[in-house]
């Protein structure tokens, strides 16, 4: 079967142990840095909608959005405005990089808490921004935080838990970032009515949810992969132990030692990933993040209200849709922390991918025959592309959005775990400044066709998955490795190194 897979023994083996209640809160308090990262992604949508920021940082853009004579793609067409989005992810993608060595060096509880401390500095910069600049290196504060968290909490996450519900709590961290969108929104709904100051307090109230990850983080324990690699044997013992809810756990531990001891003789981690053995997971962490951005899903996230104004409907009611709009993740993302265990990871991408698809060239086709940017789009139409964006909302909230971050985080052996997740989150906040900081201008130029464009890259991608993906639901992350071994064409990456060998049957051997 095309991308399948045929588990081999060694993936067999049951850890023993239970769900318990230390893990899920560990795992919901790590997650609230999900909750800070969707907090800063939906907010500043709004915010840039708002007459009074304008006025103070860009007002320039103001004269543009009241022009009688302005063409509605090209209203917020400016480069400021989108740099204003877009450093926090520039900023995001170099703090990573420092991350990935503060996360192997210090763990992953610690490299949380200093996010935390990061979000919270940037969040009060911005309420209390005088100047462009002064709101730029609030920004700048959130992108390292951003960079800190999204390095930390997934890795925390998958070695926090059980094989059998990885999967649903590693998706409690893309809930996280749904719940702080559709926050951020309704924030945005409120404080557009406060003037002159209501962007002040959207922009601060980002210390709220930052809060709660500093001071929540520190009542966590590191995980006990984090702490064995360091050195803690024991420590590492008594929190798996705890977290397993039983004493018997020598076998994990034993994997987790040997897993440690093969790590600690990584001295170059961001060398071992370009190794031929590491060549699948290399590949998914590059081109995983990319494919995310390119379904086009920021260009909702972050600029909602602007285009609902832009296709007719007023200030409060495109905050009101944006709102709307951020209901259907949290939707999506509840049906799939109970089944994301159960239906797998290739099945959601796939049919996601599919609903994306569909609705994109739909929307695209809908603007291109009745809006021609001139005149404001008819009410009637309107609703139908904001039922069609929501349910592109739904497809790829339970695909590309939370299996974009699970996937990654699951796949590398330890060696070069933070490594790789580095390089995944470095390449994801890349292509997200990338997105940020044209596509106003993209919208501008290329009008409609631009969700022609997401949607020839959705089709991309799907066939990406079908054909390179394998399953690797309920595999034990330290044995994740002879999920790559058994696939139809990543095998010949391991047989070439003499990893594995083919038996008599055919079938590899390991």
């Amino acid at each position: 079967m095309v991308g399948g897979i045929v588990l081999p023994a060694a993936t067999d083996k049951e850890y023993a142990g239970r769900t318990t209640t230390v893990v899920v809160l560990a795992c919901a308090v790590a997650a609230t840095g999900g909750l800070v990262f969707g907090y800063d992604l939906g907010i500043s949508g709004g915010v840039i909608s708002m007459d009074d920021f304008l006025q103070k940082f860009f007002p320039i853009v103001i004269v543009k959005k009241h022009s009688v004579h302005q063409n509605h793609y090209c209203k917020y067409d400016n480069q400021g405005l989108q740099a204003f989005t877009s450093s926090l992810y520039i900023a995001g993608l170099v703090s990573t990089l420092l991350a990935s060595y503060i996360t192997r060096r210090k763990g992953r509880r610690f490299t949380i808490i200093a996010g935390g401390l990061s979000f919270l500095i940037g969040s009060c910069l911005n309420a209390a921004a005088q100047n462009l600049d002064m709101l730029i290196i609030g920004r700048i504060m959130l992108g390292v935080g951003v960079g800190f968290s999204n390095q930390a909490v997934p890795l925390y996450l998958s070695e926090m838990a059980p094989a059998k519900i990885r999967g649903g709590l590693n998706v409690m961290f893309q809930l996280a970032i749904s719940y702080g969108v559709l926050i951020a929104n309704l924030i945005n709904y409120g404080t557009s009515k406060a003037k002159p100051w209501g962007w002040r307090l959207s922009l601060g109230l980002a210390a709220v949810p930052s809060s709660m990850l500093t001071f929540g983080s520190l009542l966590l324990s590191d995980t006990p992969n984090s702490l064995i690699e360091r050195g803690y044997l024991k420590e590492g013992q008594n929190v798996l132990q705890r977290i397993r809810g039983v004493s018997e756990v020598n076998v994990e531990f034993s994997d987790l030692v040997e897993a440690s001891r093969l790590a600690n003789q990584v001295k170059h981690p961001f060398q071992n990933i370009l190794e031929r053995r590491n060549r699948p997971q290399f590949t998914m962490a590059l081109f995983i993040p990319f494919f995310q951005q390119m379904t086009g899903i920021n260009v909702i996230t972050f600029y909602a209200p602007e285009f609902f104004q832009t296709i007719g409907f007023g200030s409060s009611s495109s905050l009101y849709s944006a709102v709307i709009l951020g209901i259907f993740p949290i939707i999506g993302l509840k049906i799939l922390i109970w089944k994301v265990d159960k239906w797998g990871r290739r099945g959601p991408f796939i049919w996601g991918g599919f609903l994306m698809f569909i609705c994109q060239v739909s929307i695209g086709s809908i603007l291109g025959i009745k809006f021609t940017g001139t005149s404001e789009l008819s009410k009637g139409w309107a609703v139908v592309i904001m039922i069609l964006m929501c349910i592109y909302v739904l497809g790829f909230i339970c695909s590309w959005g939370a299996l974009g971050g699970l996937i990654p985080s699951e796949i590398f052996p330890l060696d070069i775990r933070p490594a790789g997740q580095s390089l995944n989150v470095s390449i994801q906040l890349f292509f997200i400044f990338a997105v940020a900081q044209v596509f106003l201008s993209m919208f501008c130029h290329m009008r409609y066709g631009i969700f022609f464009f997401f949607g020839g890259w959705v089709a991309v991608m799907t066939i990406f998955v079908y054909l390179f993906l394998p399953e690797t639901m309920n595999v034990p992350i330290e044995q994740m490795v002879h999920v790559w071994q058994q696939h139809w064409y990543w095998k010949k990456f391991f047989i070439n190194n003499g990893d594995v060998s083919p038996n008599m049957d055919g079938e590899l051997k390991v």
